[in-house]
């Protein structure tokens, strides 16, 4: 509809246009039903979102459109509604064409409020006295007082009045109180609230607002504010004011009534947040702010930032983490050029986790290049240990060892492996196993060299972690620096299995409990049908399930596995809607099945652990008697391909299980038909 409204601009920038204009569904809907409702509503400028179009275009380079002025003060740069005659109007005309007798003052006025008994009260009387308006001895402004002056002390508006704080006696906490200075000091939190019954809910609650039908607690005022529904008298989808009550069935256009809690911005009715802007155009305005510094203009390198911070999912959320989360602190000093943007500035800021939330950002929104955090901490935990270190040939031998085999070996299985995240917690037990025999090879007056098979034996008793210097003792040995010594394997670590009855009753409610989060029956599911380790299933990727002649497929080895109706849905939800809450900042769009709180990057295998115990699964004995079934039914090689396991760890699996497969071909030769 926009393209034929304007035929002087290409079909490609105008839908740029229309995406810019109108990031969300509502916006968009509404566009819509304006530009069918009147064609010439791009030319007139109203409602808002059509005049917010219009002038995207004119900045685009429409030869055609104008901008759009208001029919009746002509003025220009403000949202237009339509007005009587379905003329174009700014707010404050549209509020004076619709002003009627105040029932206080008597002046026919504008309507800001009305009163208890649904009459329209004038904003002069709404604001009180102005008698009490004094100018504020802190901001300067002219303001009601909320303090009067005296002892010296000057007015205090009612913006920049704090209560005395002290230790409520409800919470316990230090907070601003009323009653500070008596023994039962209250904070606002605790402070009791007049109730009423709601005349929407009939719950006995505190009142949010008090509309004619009666008052309406704050549930019941959000859900109402964001109610969409057909108008019966010009069919669009709004919000329906009269007649009041639940069972109303008109737009207040439609009634004859002032359009309340219509963003200024994008026009959308919705709870505003702050300035008539809903809370999507105020994290607009907000985040734009902050990342250009006060200049209105986002630099390019923070443009990917930009729009991850604005296409949170809640945008309130995001608010909060603008104006009070450690991160955009360091975010806005970013944009202003007081903070670098590299990884050295960022691991030399004191407040570590907002550092490293806020690197996670930037790399996920391309100003910062990726990573590896965890090969990074091991190395900044490497100079902390060898510092710790006495004496300095100790040192000079743990830090050659650590160098030349533990870290190097570390950073080629970081760098042939395509995984998030590089498991260190074997490299630095094997680091701590050097340093701590070392030390205890002193503490019996030996060193290294000298160390012979029973100073091995004795080390071996000091408790179940000492065989963790099996490798370092290797690597001595291969360099000269001690005899060839026999050190044990580290023991295999095994455990109990929950019975397979309880393995297909937890597998049962997860497939078909629709109630439960997508995350826990996806993950459920992959760990009791399929046996995948919690490292597997945080990393796994929307490529790995596939839709093949109307089945789902997942990989987990070399080969896609089917997988049942149920588990098919939950995946398929999973990878549409993606989880229900995630960072500040992450992107919109996410290659992770399982997407995580911090910004472009996956669950951590032990936040999903904590989800599955919740529900009552625990993943290593879950594991244990999933892979035991399956093993006892496929052989080691099929189980491997099938899985992705090592073949020797398949071999193991089926030795536990009791299976042998020596004659699996010839059974399934004389089982099934061949062709010769």
């Amino acid at each position: 509809m926009a393209a034929a409204a304007d035929r002087s601009l290409p079909r490609p920038v105008i839908e740029a246009a229309v995406g810019a204009v109108a990031p969300s569904g509502q916006a968009l809907r509404q566009l819509a039903i304006a530009l069918a409702a009147d064609p010439a509503a791009l030319a007139k400028g109203a409602p808002p979102v059509a005049g917010k179009l219009a002038a995207e275009l004119i900045a685009r380079g429409s030869a055609v459109l104008t901008v759009p002025v208001c029919t009746i003060c002509g003025r220009t740069g403000k949202p237009l509604s339509r007005g009587d005659a379905g003329a174009a109007v700014c707010q404050r005309c549209r509020a004076w064409q619709r002003a009627v007798a105040c029932a206080s003052c008597g002046k026919v006025r504008p309507r800001a409020w009305q009163d208890s008994d649904g009459q329209p009260v004038c904003e002069v009387c709404r604001r009180g006295d102005p008698g009490r308006h004094r100018t504020c001895g802190r901001c300067g402004k002219t303001a009601p007082v909320a303090v009067r002056a005296r002892d010296g002390h000057p007015d205090i508006c009612g913006n920049c009045y704090r209560m005395p704080t002290a230790t409520c006696s409800v919470c316990g906490r230090q907070k601003e109180c009323n009653f500070a200075a008596t023994s039962r000091p209250v904070c606002i939190s605790c402070s009791p609230r007049a109730t009423a019954a709601c005349a929407r809910c009939g719950q006995d609650r505190p009142p949010a607002a008090r509309w004619p039908e009666g008052p309406v607690c704050d549930p019941c005022y959000t859900a109402v504010l964001r109610r969409r529904g057909l108008c019966a008298s010009c069919g669009q989808q709004r919000r329906l004011v009269a007649p009041p009550g639940p069972a109303a069935d008109t737009c207040a256009d439609c009634a004859g009534l002032p359009v309340t809690h219509a963003c200024a911005d994008c026009g959308t009715e919705d709870k505003l947040y702050e300035k008539g802007r809903c809370a999507q155009c105020s994290l607009r305005r907000r985040a734009r702010e902050l990342l250009s510094a006060g200049t209105g203009t986002v630099p390019p390198q923070l443009s990917g930032v930009f729009d991850a911070v604005t296409a949170a999912r809640q945008p309130r959320s995001a608010l909060n983490w603008l104006r009070k989360g450690a991160g955009a602190g360091l975010l806005a000093d970013v944009a202003a050029g007081r903070l670098a943007i590299s990884h050295n500035a960022l691991d030399d800021c004191p407040h570590r986790r907002a550092a490293d939330y806020l690197r996670h950002m930037l790399t996920a929104g391309g100003a910062l290049p990726a990573r590896d955090e965890e090969l990074a901490r091991a190395g900044e935990w490497l100079v902390k240990v060898l510092a710790a270190i006495e004496p300095a040939s100790d040192r000079r031998l743990v830090q050659a060892y650590a160098t030349w085999q533990v870290m190097r070996r570390l950073r080629a299985s970081a760098a042939g492996a395509a995984r998030p995240r590089t498991p260190t917690a074997h490299a630095r037990n094997n680091i701590r196993a050097a340093a701590g025999f070392l030390a205890w090879l002193r503490s019996h007056g030996t060193t290294l060299a000298a160390c012979g098979q029973a100073d091995i034996d004795r080390w071996l008793r000091t408790g179940p972690a000492a065989c963790t210097a099996r490798d370092f003792l290797a690597w001595a040995a291969s360099r000269g620096h001690c005899q060839r010594l026999t050190i044990p394997a580290p023991p295999r670590a095994t455990g109990p299995a929950i019975s397979q009855d309880q393995r297909w009753a937890h597998a049962a409610r997860v497939l078909h409990h629709t109630a439960l989060d997508p995350t826990d029956r996806v993950a459920g599911c992959l760990l009791l049908l399929y046996g995948q380790p919690l490292s597997r299933i945080a990393a796994m990727t929307t490529s790995q399930v596939t839709r093949r002649d109307g089945e789902t497929l997942v990989r987990l080895g070399r080969h896609d596995v089917p997988v049942p109706g149920p588990l098919a849905d939950a995946v398929l939800k999973l990878i549409r809607g993606g989880r229900s809450y995630r960072g500040v900042g992450s992107p919109p769009a996410t290659t992770w099945l399982f997407p995580g709180h911090l910004p472009g990057r996956p669950i951590t295998p032990a936040r999903l652990g904590e989800r599955l115990r919740a529900i009552g699964i625990y993943a290593q004995t879950g594991r244990r008697a999933a892979l035991l079934d399956l093993a006892a039914q496929l052989p080691a090689a099929v189980l491997a391909d099938l899985l992705g396991l090592h073949e020797t760890t398949a071999a193991k699996w089926m030795h536990q299980a009791g299976g042998d497969w020596s004659r699996y071909a010839a059974e399934l030769s004389r089982s099934l038909p061949h062709q010769t």
